[in-house]
Order: C-alpha cells, then structure tokens, then sequence
C-alpha cells in the first residue's frame, strides 16, 4: 500500500487534526504580532516617542520574520517530518531561555547621533530568538499540513490556513490598545506572553504526536509532496514587489499620520492591524471583497488620497480616515494579486520566503533608506503613486479615448501651478484673488485638481497611464500645498525640521519658524527690539514664561534645566548669574538652534554660555547632581506628542530629586489629540506633591508668532517652592482626579485619546 493511500474510515482524533493545527498557527500568530508594540514599547524610554522608533522596530521584525520564513524553508530539505518537528521543538526550548521577554542592556545607552544601528542591534540580542523561532510557525506547520492531509481535499490548499494565522494576528494587535495596554502592566504582558509561549510549545507537541502517528503501520510516515515546476525568476521579482509595496506605505502611512494628523504612539498598531487583515481577505478561498471590485475602489480612494496627501487638514479626522481606507486597498490589492500567483504547496516555504523578503525590502527602504535620502517624508506619496503600476496593464496600443483622458488630466494638473506662478508675479491679481477667495490658493487647487484624480480612475484599467496621472496630480498638489516659504528642511531619526522665514511688520520684519510636523517649535524676530524676545509657547506671559520670570525674582542666579530645546528661546531668560542646561535628543536641532544663520537665541540673546546634553531625558537627567536646579521645564514634544515616559510618576519622582527644597519643575502638557494633563496631576496626587494647574489662551492682539495658547502643570518638593505660583491668580489648584496616574510599568494611551474628544467634568479647564 503506498504513502498516500487514505483509509476512508477516518478516526475520530483525525478529524481534530485541522482544528488543532489551526489553533497553533493562530496562537503563534497571535504571540508574534502583540509582542511587537509591547517590545517596542519597552525600548520608547531609551529613544523618546518618535515614529522612527516603531518603523525602525518593524524593519527589525520584518528581518526576524525573514530569518524565521528562511529556517522554515531550510528545514523542509529534511525529509523525515518527524526530524523536522523534532528541530523545531529543540529549537522552541532554546528560545526560552531568553524568556522573560526583557530589553538587555549589554550595548549600553544609545548614542543620540547613530540610534537606529543600537536599536536594531539591542532587538536582536533581547528578543531575536523566540521572534524567529515563533514566526517560522505559520509556514512550517502549513507545509506539515500539506503532508499529513495529502489526500484530503483541504491538503491541496494549505494557504487557507494563512488566514487563520492573519487572523490571530490582526486581533492580538487590535486587542493591544484596547485592551491589553489599559488593563495590565507592563511586567503582567511580559509575563502573560511568557505563558502563551508556554502553551505554544504544548501544541507542538500536540501537533508532534499527531504527525508521528499519522501512518499506516510504525514505520511509514507522510510521504513528501509532488514536485512541481520551480519559480521563475521574473516571477520572484513580482511577488517580491507586490510584497514590498505594503510593507512600505505600512511605514509611510504610520510616519505620516502619527506626525502630521495625530501623533499618537498607539495609533501606530492601527495600519499594520489593517496590513494584517488584508492577508486574511486575501488568502480566503472565498475572499470577502474580490479582486475585481478591490481595483475599482482602490483607484477611486487611492488617487484621492495622492491628491490629498499634500494638503495638512485640521481635521485629523478625515484625514486619518481617508488615509488609511487608501493604505487598505492598495495592501488588499497588492496582497491579492500576489495570493492569485500562489505556487503549488511545495512551493509554499519559497513563496512565503519570497513573500517576506518583499517586506523586508519595502521596510527597509522607508524605515533605513529614505531618511538618508529625502529631507521630507517623501517615501509615502511616492510609494503610493508608483504602486498603480503594479495594477493591469491592459492590451494593445492606446486609443483615442486614453490620450484625450492623458492631454485633459496634464491641462487640469497644470492649471493649479501655472495660476500660482501668475499670482507670485502680479500683485494686483494676487490682492484680487485673495478677496474673491478667502480661503487661500490651496483649497481652490484641491478643488481644481479634483478633475484630473477623476481622469486617473477612468484610466484605472491601463496602469501606465493611471499612474502618469497621479504623478502629475502629486507634484501639482505638493507645489501648490507647500504652505510657508521653506528656508531650509533637513531629517532625523527623530523626524523632519523645517524652517521657514514669514515676514511679519509688527514683529520688525522677517521672522524665522521652526517646525516638526504640524507643531511649532520656535520663532524669532531677525531684526529690532523683538529679536531677543521669546515666543510662542516661551513668550513672557505663557506659563513657562511666568515660570522662569517667578523663579529669576527669587535672586540673582539661578540653575534652570530645560528638556527639549527647540529653537532655543528658553535662552533669552538666561542672565550672566544663570546656568542653563538644554536637555535635547536630536543632536540636528541642537545644531540649528545654535546656527546665528536661523536662530540666535543662545548665540546672541543668552548672557554666558549655555550647555546642550545630548540623549534622551530620563537616561541623561539621571546623571545630574540631586537638589542642584531651581526651575526644570519639561518640554519635550515629538511633533505634537509628548514622550509619554517623561510623565511616570517614577520620571516626576527623578525631577523632584533634582530640585533644592523650594525648586520647581514645569510640565507642558499642551496637546491637540490626547488628555495628558489628568494623568500628570494624578501621579502628583499619588506622590503627594503639591501641585497647580493653568490653561493659559493667547489673547489674539498680538502678532501671530509672538504668543501660543499652553496649558502646563508645576510641581515641587515644598509648598514653599509653590507660594510665588499660589499668589498668582491664573495659577489654580486642580480638584482631585480618579484617572490612573502612568507610571513606567503602565501608560493608558486611548483612554488620554478618549478623554481629548469626550472631557469628564473634572478635566480643569
């Protein structure tokens, strides 16, 4: 009797089989993908709260998974599966010894000049192992399948079970946020993971036992799979780009979003959620959304999405949305068209290897290359417009049809610029235009570019041509939405810092502007009595303002430590008695905030010299001498979100100590999208600190960059340290709130995202 002769009186245990190997790939789905925002989560305090940190992770991810798809592939050249599950087990018990999942310290700190090559080096020795091992499962126990249902009819397609495995993925991120993040610890996810690996290892060994007895006598095992012809290599380049264009708008969106729409850490896990449900679509042998429609609507929404792109919208809202239901397509798309060249199951491993090679690339290219190689988030817009030449292509020569679409599309792409061009150069016509319309040349562009996206989707069925258009409506719509008059941008690990010259009369002319994002990080008056004068956030009536005019009343020197540099404002408080210190982790901004070419706060306002440390905060801080600062700001802003490690009651804990008896620590909590004030006055409640809260709103009277809105919270060690802010009536104290204070082992994201969009009624206003 051969190997692959089927006794039609199946065993009841044989009939579980798909079941249990289901549930094991679905586990260690599920135990990959939620590890990865708890690890990444565990090195935030060392690198702040930047994006860079998650893209840099996932390219770290994306290589382990790499790693474990190529051991994979390698283990099935042994013949035996028996020896193939033996290899694994042994290899599932190595990993363990790396458990706890914890962040090692053997490559020390991070240097702030050169952190993506420590982070990705610290990954690997601290959690590189049992990620590898783990990640492999889907494929190797797919091709196992393959094997022990030969015969059967689900054997023949084992791919499906790939959409188990996207499931538990897609759900164990959704659940991280929502519900994981809110409800444990950090110490209780570490040990809660450590558990689910436990149970993994005994489902393998579950599945082991059903291999080794899947036979017909003691001797006989599953037999190996029919060869089918190799892959051809144009093929693998396909399937590699069809891989890699996901993987790397994942990034590109994640990038844009959190720093131009809602710069919020947990938001993070949202697209590579939806990254992992389009697999599941995908690989269903009847897919939820076909093909056919996912082509339509991803050239509707996509060539939407490229004319928006460009345009900053207040409404983070529609942005995001619009945003992400283009990403999801366009993955949908990109994921279907790469599931309908699925080879045949012997394939499988080489496909998934190939599969995820593409996703290293894409990552890579966004999270390591295009940081060197734009000044911008360029990689985003970019990917998203040549991904349409991965749609059909369509058959023949162009008809007349296509090339009026093509000429009508380059005359609406073009009118926008062409009008911007005319108005720049007659001012008469400018003056005019603005009063007929107020509300400025970029939202009459949008309007106007809107016929040339429309022109892209009726030519969605020849890709060559669709995406000529696009590219044409990207570069019109990023002319036309360029907003300030950009002197100069350059890009960090940390992110893209703009400068910008707007002159303004009533500030004594031009004005320099430094941005991050959507958020302003300083502006300085280049000539007259306003050139020393700080701004925005810093002006003199702001509560860092009060702060440090309160504190130098209290004599003549003072030590005031500053976290998060800006354009280095802070600087013209400093007298000649003072010491100031700038607490700063990119060493770009140091760099041009010191530059007298854009800002001169420290090199011309400051009275004596002032010191920049290097590093993130709460690594840095720690080496400072205790009861030694007056005033200590915090103030530290990845575009618009704080570094949430920096509001800890074990971080406020490490201010205070910094501070003589009477000193005084200031937090500046302004944010657009999150509630990060209840969670500070809180962590002052449990620490028993007497603390005062002030919502401080620009009056409107002065120049538009003199003065910002800023809501802050001060603390310090005494009462006394307090008595100047207590007497000052915009100084209040906050009623006691039932908010869970964060501290290092728990921070409660969208729970600060749900009190920002619905305020309790002991939020102080």
């Amino acid at each position: 009797m051969s190997d692959t002769t089927i006794d039609t009186a199946t065993p009841p245990a044989d009939r579980l089989t798909p079941l249990l190997f289901a549930i094991a790939i679905f586990t260690s789905a599920s135990l990959v993908f939620v590890v990865q925002p708890m690890v990444t989560k565990l090195v935030l305090p060392m690198l702040g709260g930047s994006p860079s940190v998650w893209n840099t992770s996932m390219v770290f991810f994306q290589t382990a998974l790499l790693a474990g798809y190529g051991y994979a592939h390698a283990v099935q050249k042994v013949g035996s599966i028996k020896l193939q599950v033996g290899i694994h087990l042994a290899l599932l018990a190595a990993a363990a010894l790396f458990l706890p999942l914890h962040i090692n310290g053997w490559l020390g700190d991070p240097n702030p000049s050169a952190p993506i090559w420590w982070l990705l080096a610290t990954l690997t020795l601290s959690v590189g192992a049992p990620f590898a091992v783990l990640s492999a499962t889907a494929p190797l126990l797919q091709a196992w399948y393959a094997r022990v249902r030969a015969g059967h009819p689900d054997g023949k397609n084992p791919y499906v079970l790939y959409a188990a495995s996207n499931l538990g993925s897609f759900l164990a991120l959704l659940s991280y946020p929502i519900l994981i993040e809110p409800l444990t610890t950090l110490s209780g996810q570490r040990w809660g993971w450590t558990g689910g690996y436990g149970v993994f290892v005994l489902l393998v060994v579950a599945l082991a036992m059903v291999v080794w007895s899947r036979r017909l006598d003691r001797s006989a095992e599953p037999a190996p799979l029919e060869k089918s012809a190799p892959i051809a290599w144009k093929e693998k380049g396909i399937l590699i780009l069809l891989a890699a264009a996901p993987s790397s708008l994942m990034l590109g969106v994640t990038t844009h979003l959190s720093t131009d729409v809602a710069s919020a850490p947990f938001l993070w896990v949202i697209p590579l959620a939806l990254y992992l449900l389009t697999f599941v679509i995908a690989f269903q042998n009847r897919p939820w959304i076909p093909l056919q429609y996912t082509l339509i609507i991803q050239a509707a929404v996509g060539a939407l999405c490229v004319l928006l792109v460009a345009f900053r919208s207040a409404n983070w809202g529609m942005a995001f949305g619009v945003n992400i239901i283009a990403f999801f397509f366009t993955t949908l798309m990109c994921h279907q068209l790469m599931a309908a060249r699925r080879p045949a199951p012997d394939r499988l491993t080489e496909f998934y290897l190939l599969m995820s090679l593409g996703g290293v690339v894409g990552g890579a290219f966004t999270a390591l290359v295009a940081p060197m190689i734009f000044n911008m988030v360029w990689e985003y817009p970019l990917v998203l417009v040549l991904v349409g030449l991965l749609r059909p292509w369509g058959k023949g020569r162009l008809d007349g049809q296509y090339i009026g679409t093509i000429v009508a599309a380059a005359a609406v792409a073009a009118s926008p610029v062409l009008l911007s061009l005319w108005l720049d150069s007659n001012d008469s016509a400018r003056a005019t235009f603005h009063s007929m319309f107020p509300l400025g040349m970029a939202q009459l562009a949008m309007v106007m570019l809107v016929p040339a996206a429309i022109c892209a989707f009726l030519a969605r069925d020849r890709a060559l041509v669709f995406t000529g258009i696009l590219v044409m409506v990207a570069l019109s719509s990023q002319w036309i939405a360029r907003g300030y008059d950009w002197s100069h941008s350059e890009r960090s690990f940390f992110g893209v810092m703009r400068i910008a010259n707007v002159p303004d009369v009533r500030m004594g002319g031009d004005v320099h502007v430094m941005m991050h994002g959507t958020t302003l990080h300083g502006a300085q008056a280049q000539q007259g009595q306003n050139q020393c004068a700080p701004t925005l956030y810093y002006n003199v009536n702001t509560p860092i303002g009060q702060s440090a005019l309160m504190v130098r009343g209290r004599g003549p020197a003072a030590n005031i430590g500053v976290v998060g540099q800006g354009s280095g404002a802070m600087a013209a408080y400093k007298r000649a008695g003072d010491r100031m210190t700038f607490f700063e982790i990119d060493p770009m901004v140091d760099r041009l905030a010191r530059d007298p070419k854009w800002f001169s706060y420290i090199s011309e306002c400051a009275e004596g010299p002032i010191e920049t440390v290097l590093g993130d905060a709460r690594l840095t801080l720690n080496q400072q001498p205790a009861r030694s600062y007056d005033l200590l700001i915090i103030d530290a802003f990845s575009s618009d979100a704080v570094p949430t490690h920096l509001l800890t009651i074990e971080a406020i804990q490490g201010y205070l100590k910094l501070l003589k008896p009477n000193g005084v620590v200031l937090l500046h909590l302004s944010n657009r999208n999150l509630d990060i004030t209840l969670p500070t006055l809180a962590a002052a409640q449990e620490l028993g600190v007497p603390a005062l809260h002030q919502l401080y709103i620009e009056s409107g009277d002065m120049p538009s960059m003199a003065e910002a809105s800023t809501e802050a919270v001060v603390l310090s060690p005494t009462a006394e340290g307090l008595a100047d802010f207590a007497r000052d009536r915009r100084w209040r104290t906050a009623a006691e709130t039932s908010v869970r204070p964060w501290t290092d082992d728990y921070v409660n994201l969208f729970g600060a995202l749900w009190r920002s969009q619905f305020p309790p009624a002991e939020r102080p206003l």
